[in-house]
């Protein structure tokens, strides 16, 4: 009953968690460079990972080509991925229209992975991937009115998107089971010494340690890393994962709200037409 329970609320607390990581990671860049502001957090995150490794022992690949299976992934993900997501921050990207853009990615996964399998592609998810286009672009669009897109912040976008979708990819085609702090150890620590050297080769390491910047570093490192993380993973051993799909859909909006409470970056009217026709496409083409 307890366990049963705490499934209950589990789904709508890593909501809340993720959807909340956009506007605190564009809060903290108001304190440091992204790269380096990333680098902090991944920092933080791979000693929490290595206290627990060393607490819990748990098991190490076994073969070699399973470690680089976790550096690739760990790579795409987090150098790739964050990356780019934190420039695009940076070049002026809203939290919620980059939530939006980033929400294509299982729709990218369900076109493309079929090919690997020879499993026949629905017409239906092809409609489903030009509504949530069609949405992107009324929200970009309806957005520039508030405030005058940036180039490269939508380039840093489509890319990141790029390297979510390949590594989600690439751990559906290679990818085997590990003791998540393993995983999480090899990811984080792969992706650290991904963006050190541009850190050093384009960024001053300047951070201004405010109460505002901790706040927004301990709810990405904690919060976003490992509890919701975890929470995620909790959920899909536990057989949830389908309640986690469906509120996947409401990340955009939420992240969007609390982009307004959090930093003023205002939403028109417009935008969340636009975003409900994305969620609808992203909705279809994940379900048929």
């Amino acid at each position: 009953m307890t366990q049963n329970r705490w499934l209950a609320f589990a789904p709508v607390i890593f909501l809340g968690l993720w959807s909340g990581g956009y506007a605190t990671a564009k809060l903290g860049l108001q304190y440091a460079e992204p790269l380096t502001f990333l680098a902090i957090r991944f920092a933080s995150v791979v000693a929490i990972m290595a206290v627990l490794f060393l607490v819990l022992r748990p098991p190490l690949p076994k073969q070699r080509s399973e470690w680089m299976h976790l550096a690739i992934v760990g790579f795409l993900l987090q150098s790739v991925y964050f990356g780019l997501s934190y420039l695009g921050f940076a070049a002026g990207v809203a939290a919620g229209t980059l939530a939006l853009i980033m929400s294509l990615q299982p729709v990218l996964v369900g076109l493309i992975a079929p090919s690997w399998t020879g499993e026949k592609i629905t017409w239906q998810r092809y409609c489903g991937l030009a509504l949530g286009l069609i949405g992107v672009a009324v929200v970009i669009t309806s957005r520039s009115s508030v405030e005058p897109p940036s180039v490269f912040g939508f380039v840093c976008a489509f890319f990141a998107l790029c390297g979510i979708t390949v590594g989600s990819l690439w751990e559906k085609r290679h990818g085997v089971s590990h003791h998540p702090v393993v995983a999480n150890l090899v990811g984080y620590s792969v992706g650290l010494l991904g963006i050190l050297p541009l850190v050093f080769l384009f960024e001053t390491r300047n951070v201004v340690w405010t109460g505002e910047f901790v706040a927004a570093l301990a709810y990405l490192v904690i919060g976003n890393s490992v509890i919701a993380v975890g929470l995620l993973l909790a959920m899909i051993r536990a057989g949830e994962v389908s309640r986690v799909s469906a509120l996947l859909y409401l990340v955009p909006p939420i992240a969007a709200l609390i982009a307004w409470a959090l930093l003023g970056e205002v939403m028109p009217v417009l935008a969340w037409v636009g975003m409900a026709v994305a969620a609808v496409g992203v909705f279809i083409a994940t379900r048929y």
